[in-house]
């Protein structure tokens, strides 16, 4: 709903309603001035305004006229309807606001610190996309020193690190600990397998050969918390050799 719009309509409306008025109570206390008709652009206001009303409180806009009433009376429980629904609209997006539901906030700082670290002087100057790139290359070099692996790049390192497979020599692997006789743990080796893979690819990479990547502030932290992720399974896991 476009409360901006709803705002300036019923603004204008209550402002003709009050001149309106005006001119009603002054022909109800000078008996030589003339009982004023409804103006026009009144009338048509009134017909945009009710549905504008009941869109914010169903049925509040719908003031209907009693035949024992006055002009005075009738126009001022149209006013009172329209100030009821200036009031919604105004405050719509702060009460909206109050509302919703309190939700979790991720620290940056509470980032693992093998991606925090590196990406922080960067994130403080404003360089997202190097921020990003920079918590991934470390990230990587963490992983090939814990493997003591530096002949293959980090996409193929975490599918053959997290493998299923045994050690091979010169290839060992990453373990979680757990029982590994389960389909929980095997699920957890496979994951990790294809989310780091998966986290290289399409976020390190990215960053690294694209000139200019327009990341805005939440996309890059949800990059860097990803990789966050990865950090700490490649920490927690032992490294098992052939």
């Amino acid at each position: 709903m476009d409360h901006g719009f709803a705002v300036r309509k019923l603004t204008d409306f209550l402002a003709l309603v009050r001149g309106y008025l005006d001119e009603v109570e002054l022909a109800s206390k000078d008996v030589g001035v003339e009982w004023p008709d409804w103006p026009q652009e009144l009338v048509v206001g009134e017909a945009v305004v009710r549905q504008i009303v009941n869109a914010y409180s169903p049925g509040l806009g719908d003031v209907v006229r009693d035949e024992t009433e006055n002009d005075f009376t009738y126009w001022n429980r149209v006013r009172t309807a329209a100030a009821q629904a200036l009031g919604m609209a105004s405050s719509a997006e702060e009460i909206a606001a109050f509302l919703r539901p309190t939700s979790p906030v991720i620290a940056a700082g509470s980032l693992h610190p093998w991606v925090w670290e590196p990406a922080a002087p960067l994130w403080g100057a404003g360089a997202r996309q190097d921020a990003v790139l920079a918590g991934a290359r470390t990230l990587n070099r963490r992983l090939q020193q814990k493997l003591d692996r530096h002949d293959i790049g980090e996409t193929d390192l975490c599918m053959q690190a997290f493998d299923l497979k045994e050690a091979q020599p010169g290839k060992p692997r990453l373990r979680f600990s757990g029982d590994r006789a389960t389909a929980t743990w095997r699920a957890q080796q496979e994951g990790a397998k294809y989310f780091g893979a998966g986290a290289f690819l399409a976020i390190r990479n990215v960053a690294a050969h694209e000139e200019y990547v327009d990341w805005s502030q939440q996309a890059a932290l949800e990059h860097l918390a990803a990789l966050s992720v990865l950090a700490r399974w490649i920490e927690e896991c032992t490294k098992e050799q052939a």
